[in-house]
């Protein structure tokens, strides 16, 4: 029955996200473009998935698959009907029992030309940007043609804090960064490191690209240690 609602309830939680907190979009460093992608954005709310969606164009949107934590995504029916049936969720096991079946499932996405959306820190935060976990690094060297662009979420955690169960209206911006390139050599821990940097950048408007010019230069000489997973 609830699949019957899917196309509607879609409509209706992205106007509604767009109503509330305008998910704007701001392309800094790349462009869209129809090309497996991994955007990987920090993570500090149950909103940021819907907003991330919502500032994407409709053909990327489409072609884009949020990846998202079964324990809660999965967790109900109306749950798994928003996340798969309106938001093209790929839900995955975070216990890290699963480890092998999860890679696979997101570099079977990337690899038939689709998108993913990832939040590398694993949890939710408070604004800042956590150390990222090591999911991001071993996709990025399973597909190393897809793009790993970076995406600020600006605000959200200001509109639904942790905990807090009322939203406040605020405007926010999605801040897409110029796509990571690749270094070779690099090793787990100065990826990581270089990856938090660009988007980190990102929350200081029109600085992302100098950032990550030096952040290329100087990741091998000074690796930053930072260590992924899903969404909440």
């Amino acid at each position: 029955m609830i699949a019957l609602f899917q196309p509607a309830l879609r409509h209706g939680l992205l106007g509604l996200t767009r109503l509330l907190v305008g998910a704007r979009a701001s392309w800094e460093g790349s462009a869209p473009a129809d090309v497996p992608r991994i955007y990987f954005a920090n993570h500090t709310s149950h909103l940021d998935t819907l907003a991330v969606m919502a500032a994407l164009p409709a053909k990327l949107r489409a072609r884009t698959h949020p990846v998202a934590a079964l324990d809660y995504w999965g967790g109900s029916a109306l749950r798994r009907a928003v996340a798969v049936g309106c938001l093209n969720a790929l839900l995955v096991d975070r216990t890290g029992k699963a480890t092998s079946e999860v890679m696979d499932a997101m570099a079977a996405v990337l690899e038939s030309g689709q998108s993913l959306i990832l939040f590398p820190e694993g949890t939710r935060g408070d604004g800042t940007v956590a150390p990222f976990k090591s999911g991001l690094f071993h996709l990025s060297q399973r597909v190393p043609n897809a793009e790993l662009v970076p995406v600020f979420i600006e605000n959200l955690h200001r509109v639904m804090p942790k905990g807090m169960p009322l939203l406040v209206p605020l405007i926010c911006t999605m801040r897409f960064g110029a796509p990571l390139e690749p270094v070779e050599g690099e090793d787990k821990a100065a990826f990581l490191g270089r990856a938090r940097d660009a988007l980190v950048s990102l929350s200081r408007p029109g600085s992302q690209s100098a950032s990550q010019s030096n952040s290329q230069s100087g990741s091998q000489a000074n690796p930053q240690p930072s260590d992924q997973r899903t969404t909440r």
